[in-house]
């Protein structure tokens, strides 16, 4: 099958070269300096699991000429709009979109663009970033993609990427209640940016506060309530695995969204905890922290525009 990737960064460059790795037809989206850096030094990745340097194939925005089978949607929720008027040309009437976004409100965009039925479920785990010289950095030992049709039936395209993606050098699976694997990965995240965004810290800096450890309880407590109200209460594996992550004492761990805040660059606070919350409003559902954290992830954002244009 033919896939393109949006995008040669972190994520997008880290699961696409492992794909090339394994044999995929792969061409990356990207634009003219990320092109000229792949086409100079290849896709290099660092990473625990093995270095890989390869010669990939890429297209520039407006160089898309005909649909692929499948296309891998891996960008920063505040680049949505951008990413999906460069990929249209390439989804056609068979083509499965599968976007790797966090949350869950990029569904409704890609639905209203594409149609439900060119769009699955997708989530990935990994920590990942581009070094000065473009190569892919893997922070961690963590590198896992999930994907499924939403309905939790399957399709050619997706056995057929099911089966490139078990031939890679990452976890995978083929998920049928893909809906609720990413509502969990959604409780996690809105939990973890939430408090370290609040409260400017990581996790064990939080814990070591008289009352960091139980703010995190009831942070963690509003979300799978709103999930709960929605349909999706995260099943008790994940939020063991979620609470044993925000309570562990000492940990440097932080989300993204905080390092996006500290650089002073835009975040997902609209499309990972505005969009919670609401969604919790239309539920009925109270959550007085995750209101606050919205209130304050605003501010920046308009303290940030207020001196951009002074």
């Amino acid at each position: 099958m033919r896939i393109l990737v949006l995008g040669a960064g972190g994520v997008g460059g880290y699961f696409g070269g492992r794909l090339v790795q394994a044999g995929g037809d792969v061409t990356f989206l990207v634009r003219d300096r990320r092109a000229a850096e792949l086409a100079a030094n290849g896709l290099v990745i660092k990473s625990p699991f093995g270095d890989a340097a390869l010669r990939v194939q890429t297209l520039r925005p407006g160089e898309l000429s005909a649909p692929f089978d499948l296309v891998l949607l891996c960008c920063k929720a505040y680049d949505l709009d951008s990413a999906i008027e460069s990929i249209a040309p390439a989804v056609g009437p068979a083509t499965a979109v599968v976007p790797l976004l966090n949350g869950m409100k990029h569904l409704d965009r890609l639905d209203g663009r594409f149609g439900a039925a060119r769009v699955l479920g997708g989530l990935c785990a990994i920590a990942a970033t581009i070094g000065a010289d473009g190569r892919i950095e893997h922070l961690n030992k963590v590198h896992r993609l999930v994907f499924g049709l939403r309905d939790g039936q399957t399709s050619e395209h997706a056995a057929a990427f099911a089966a490139l993606l078990a031939r890679a050098n990452f976890d995978s699976a083929q998920s049928d209640v893909i809906l609720q694997e990413m509502w969990e990965k959604f409780v996690m995240l809105a939990s973890l940016a939430g408090m370290t965004c609040l409260m400017r810290a990581p996790v064990g800096a939080i814990l070591a506060t008289a009352e960091g450890e139980a703010l995190m309880g009831e942070f963690l407590g509003e979300c799978s309530a709103i999930a709960a109200a929605a349909g999706y209460a995260p099943r008790a594996p994940s939020l063991a695995r979620g609470r044993a992550l925000l309570t562990e004492r000492g940990s440097t761990f932080t989300a993204s969204m905080l390092r996006d805040i500290e650089r002073g660059g835009p975040t997902e606070g609209d499309h990972i905890l505005g969009d919670l919350l609401t969604r919790a409003r239309a539920l009925g559902i109270t959550a007085p922290l995750l209101r606050t954290a919205v209130c304050h992830l605003e501010a920046y954002q308009a303290r940030r525009e207020m001196e951009r244009t002074s």
